[in-house]
């Protein structure tokens, strides 16, 4: 009898990842502790819901479910394209923005190639570029947990083939400025692909200093934006994104084949136009981040200012912020550690609606003294 192979079941990178850990859904919660509310605050959804013109686009879709839907979304990228002034062939779909990080990772990457991002960033982005075993230099943050542009141009090597940008960033909410933004596009090399992750752009858009990156010429520059967030989508998973023709027409080369839904499309495509929704989310949101940022001073807590749809609150370590997550879970308030994006001892609240927000608020005030003070007791 040959002896047996002795190799290992999946390659080194793929062993050593660490998978996205998401936030609990209301159902675990309430197969865990059956609370008598649920705020779910952990994953940056919109919690007004989303445009009431969805669902009778989604309920007309639904007569053709049977059909697959149309793999390249002529429709929606020609409405997504108009509206900002580009051709259809600029524009690509994706499952949300994630998906297209993922396509991206797959495309562009040869031997020996590399990709610059920062610290405490969307973790999916460090997960899909150890899929495909590629280096990411991640550079630390400014204080003020934000992005430090000029050491990430800094960093620039002949091996860079890509640099990330989540503008807003995901989990602290801060942003690049337009002129932090202009100087390092002009250290840039043109071959080096800038990618801006701008899943929270409608939140961000009315600051004066935000650079929105589709007005940009570069044409090394890709945007990506979704409908998960002030959209009020995620259930869907579409999103989109916007580049140099050559750029997006390489990336369809690798796109899954079906990989945005008909109903996804049919709901995008409804909700894109209502404009007075969107403004009635980020209304929404700028009265909750006043409203937390209030109530935290008052506590005299630790956080971070937020140009997204949540707040990044800083607790004196890891153990504190854990005991704490878990506590108000057990009330029914889902809160998201940051752990997993390299800030073992933050916690990230989205901006709910007004009894959500009394909900952590009362939940919070319950355990402040237990959890906060405890030690000095």
């Amino acid at each position: 009898m040959s002896e047996k192979r002795k190799r290992p079941l999946v390659p080194p990178n793929i062993e050593r990842l660490t998978p996205y850990e998401p936030g609990k859904t209301i159902a675990e919660v309430q197969e865990l502790y059956n609370p008598s509310q649920i705020s779910k605050l952990a994953s940056n959804e919109n919690r007004l819901g989303c445009s009431e013109r969805v669902q009778p686009a989604v309920e007309k879709a639904l007569s053709t479910i049977h059909d697959y839907p149309d793999p390249i979304g002529r429709k929606l990228r020609s409405k997504i394209a108009n509206r900002h002034g580009f051709a259809r062939e600029n524009v690509i779909l994706g499952y949300g923005s994630e998906s297209l990080i993922a396509n991206m990772c797959r495309t562009f990457f040869d031997k020996d190639e590399d990709a610059i991002t920062s610290e405490a960033t969307f973790a999916n982005f460090w997960i899909y570029a150890e899929v495909q075993d590629i280096p990411v230099h991640k550079i630390p943050m400014t204080e003020g947990y934000r992005f430090d542009l000029q050491a990430m141009a800094d960093a620039i090597t002949e091996q860079t083939k890509l640099i990330y940008i989540a503008n807003p960033n995901n989990p602290t909410g801060t942003f690049v400025t337009q002129e932090e933004f202009d100087a390092f596009m002009d250290r840039v090399p043109e071959d080096i692909i800038v990618v801006m992750d701008e899943a929270y752009f409608e939140y961000a858009e009315t600051i004066h200093d935000y650079p929105d990156s589709l007005t940009y010429s570069h044409e090394n520059l890709l945007t990506l934006r979704t409908f998960s967030k002030a959209y009020g989508l995620a259930g869907f998973r579409i999103g989109y994104g916007i580049g140099h023709r050559r750029l997006i027409d390489m990336m369809m080369k690798t796109k899954l084949t079906f990989e945005s839904t008909a109903l996804g499309q049919a709901a995008a495509y409804a909700a894109y136009d209502d404009t007075a929704f969107i403004e009635k989310s980020r209304k929404m949101v700028e009265k909750g981040r006043e409203r937390i940022y209030s109530f935290f001073d008052q506590h005299n807590v630790e956080y971070v200012p937020s140009a997204a749809n949540s707040v990044m609150m800083i607790l004196p370590d890891a153990q504190l912020a854990q005991k704490f997550t878990q506590e108000m879970l057990k009330k029914g308030v889902i809160l998201r550690r940051t752990h997993g994006f390299d800030l073992p001892s933050c916690i990230r609240i989205t901006i709910g609606t007004e009894r959500e927000m009394d909900h952590f608020e009362s939940s919070f005030q319950e355990l402040f003294d237990q959890i906060f003070y405890e030690k000095d007791a």
